[in-house]
């Protein structure tokens, strides 16, 4: 396993990655390390993958149709 070190943190960030640490009970080092991989690795979803989630929710509320004239209107009236 790497050993990464990072300096010239901000007291503020470090600040809160304490209070972070101390909400969830980890260690600053183990929340910076559930921080890092939660924005790099948890939101990465291949495309094939992000269809297949839309698919399922589609499925599962066959009730609900956009259409590109409802989205057109809906984003227009959001503007007013």
């Amino acid at each position: 396993m790497a050993t990464l070190t990072i300096r010239n943190v901000p007291e503020k960030l470090h600040m809160l990655l304490k209070e972070s640490a101390a909400q969830h009970r980890r260690s600053v080092n183990n929340e910076v390390k559930c921080s890092l991989e939660r924005v790099l690795v948890a939101h990465r979803v291949g495309s094939q993958e992000f269809l297949a989630e839309v698919d399922a929710l589609h499925k599962r509320m066959p009730r609900v149709h956009l259409t590109e004239e409802f989205l057109r209107t809906a984003n227009n009236e959001g503007r007013s």
